[in-house]
């Protein structure tokens, strides 16, 4: 009994040692690239400054520079200040991942301090240590897919909402220097730009709605999983469906954002990982245990094998995402079961009390 309650407390720190490890070595890498790239950053930036002081010589010569000249410099401007904007985009974007990496380094020593100095048969925890060691991880894999979650938000943020500010700003500039010498060409410019900045709200707004739909908490997770699975078909190319049985009524808040968070996990498995052209969405609302049921066509996989997989061996992304969410579930007494084929595509069923009352 002694020795499984070690070998599970072991198995434990082996892996925050190794998390930590991994995270000490990007981080060194990405404080290696951050480096580089300011040394580029300081290079454009002085550049910059000295194509500005030629233009205001220009400026002060215009009558004398032939236009050639002129217009030469003005493109050089325009590249010197593009490749500024480019660089320093970069340069956040690695900025935020470091910042990301160290918290999930803090995470991770938490976590091993907590893990080395708590008993770990105290409170008559030695049973159930017993029973099931591998349950002891699950905070350790419900951590870790957190911070991959923020890594890939962050990411997000910097490829879609930050780029198209980056390129604002350049739009700006260029209708500026355009007003005094071509108004038609500026005014064209000013259109191409309130274009852009439509599009990059209704960006904006998808992914704000990703995040954390602000609906969830005005209407409930019904109305909010409609309005999802609408969106994601047409942003996918994908036929999605919900088939709602029983009357919608509200859960509680954490109830609702868990139901509403695995249906968009499952959906986003279906189009990454399985290629799927068809997704079915059945939510079941009759009893005090709420069913839900997601079924595409995709590429199956073995799902028995995923369950049934030990803590040391490599799990796709898929696989790795099914069973966070399973452990997630079960904390809140839900469930998790797959049935998958490679022919028959696969139907994730998902089941939550409907309250703490009905646990």
């Amino acid at each position: 009994m002694d020795r499984d309650k070690t070998d599970a407390k072991e198995q434990i720190v082996e892996f925050i040692t190794q998390e930590m490890k991994r995270t000490k070595e990007r981080l060194a890498e990405i404080k290696s690239q951050i480096d580089q790239i300011q040394l580029v950053v300081g290079r454009e930036e002085q550049r910059n400054t000295d194509i500005a002081t030629e233009l205001r010589t220009i400026q002060d010569n215009i009558e004398t520079v032939p236009r050639q000249d002129i217009r030469s410099k003005y493109d050089e401007a325009m590249d010197a200040r593009f490749r500024l904007t480019t660089m320093r985009g970069q340069l956040e974007k690695f900025q935020s991942s470091r910042e990301i990496l160290e918290k999930q380094q803090a995470s991770l020593a938490q976590l091993l301090n907590i893990v080395q100095g708590v008993d770990m048969l105290a409170n008559g925890a030695e049973e159930a240590i017993v029973a099931n060691p591998k349950g002891s991880l699950n905070i350790v894999r419900i951590v870790q897919a957190q911070e991959e979650e923020k890594l890939r938000l962050a990411r997000l943020m910097h490829d879609g909402p930050a780029q198209s500010l980056t390129n604002f700003i350049l739009q700006t500039e260029i209708c500026q220097r355009l007003f005094d010498r071509d108004p038609a060409r500026a005014a064209e410019e000013l259109n191409n730009l309130k274009t852009t900045a439509s599009i990059t709200f209704q960006k904006v707004r998808d992914f704000i709605f990703d995040l954390r739909p602000m609906m969830l908490d005005d209407l409930g997770v019904v109305p909010t999983v409609r309005r999802y699975i609408d969106s994601f078909k047409d942003k996918n190319d994908i036929e999605a469906h919900l088939e709602l049985t029983g009357e919608e009524r509200r859960l509680q808040t954490h109830r609702e954002v868990m139901l509403f968070r695995g249906i968009q996990d499952l959906m986003g498995h279906a189009r990454d990982y399985a290629n799927a052209t068809e997704i079915t969405v059945r939510l079941d609302m009759t009893t005090e245990r709420i069913k839900v049921d997601v079924d595409d066509n995709g590429r199956g996989f073995d799902a028995e094998a995923v369950f049934m997989a030990g803590d040391d061996v490599h799990l796709d992304a898929r696989a790795q995402g099914i069973l966070t969410l399973k452990e997630k579930f079960e904390l809140v007494s839900g469930n998790l079961s797959v049935s998958s084929s490679e022919t028959e595509g696969t139907t994730v069923h998902l089941e939550l009390p409907a309250s703490d009352d009905t646990i």
